[in-house]
């Protein structure tokens, strides 16, 4: 048995000790089921779908991880990961400098804003200051309950959701005046479910960015930033973008 051959064959085996090694890294990644069209559940298949399912898994699989995934209320998320439970998040989690003092996040991976909804028929609000007093719903934990509770003087009228669904239903249904929140969310329901009963009125607030939510200290930042980098460079991300929003702004 020649010596070359034992080498090759070492070589061989060293690299699929390696390669079985990183395939075999699983992280736990979280995300909220409700945020449409971000994420959201199949009904036919079970299978969670959206942009943010495409990009995550997209990002591991370029990143070199498996994916571990399970839900919860977005108010549950950062907690989660703040005590290790989870390694991963992503819901259209708008960074933040309070929430980067106990977590990490990756690169910015998407541009958003606050939103305006009211019913088809109303003619009273079109901008922020019109929603003192009025009955509005957002969701438990967000940056758009923060955001009115922070502008409005007449604020006692918020009512935070633990579901972006059931904030569009309290709105359909009366129980609330307008709805305040992620304006692609918001868009994405007037265009859907909520198509000639509500409209977005009124301009961006709050210009956000949507980062990938890491536990602090993750030794995954670095990977996950050059994964996100790398499809965007190849098309990749604006093929995915296209899918779930139409045409991508020449500017992103």
């Amino acid at each position: 048995m020649s010596t070359k051959w034992l080498k090759t064959v070492g070589a061989t085996l060293a690299l699929t000790v390696a390669a079985g090694t990183a395939s075999a890294e699983t992280l736990r990644v979280v995300t909220d089921p409700s945020f449409v069209p971000f994420e959201m559940m199949d009904q036919e298949t079970g299978e969670m779908i959206g942009f943010d399912m495409e990009i995550i898994r997209e990002v591991a699989d370029r990143a070199g991880f498996e994916i571990d995934l399970n839900t919860m209320d977005f108010n549950g998320i950062i907690p989660a990961l703040q005590t290790g439970n989870v390694d991963i998040a992503i819901a259209g989690i708008t960074i933040t400098e309070e929430r980067e003092e106990i977590v990490d996040f990756s690169d910015p991976y998407y541009d958003s804003g606050l939103r305006i909804l009211v019913r088809q028929d109303n003619g009273k609000v079109g901008e922020i200051s019109d929603l003192e007093g009025v009955k509005i719903g957002t969701k438990i934990g967000s940056t758009s309950y923060d955001y009115l509770m922070k502008t409005l003087d007449k604020n006692d009228g918020v009512t935070p959701y633990p579901g972006s669904s059931d904030m569009y239903m309290a709105l359909m249904s009366g129980a609330v005046d307008a709805v305040f929140y992620d304006a692609p969310n918001v868009g994405y329901f007037a265009s859907t479910r909520g198509e000639g009963k509500v409209k977005t009125v009124g301009k961006l607030y709050e210009g956000q960015q949507y980062g990938i939510a890491l536990k602090n200290g993750s030794e995954w930042v670095d990977d996950v930033n050059e994964a996100l980098a790398s499809i965007k460079e190849d098309g990749t991300y604006k093929k995915i973008y296209e899918k779930w929003f139409g045409p991508m702004p020449e500017d992103m």
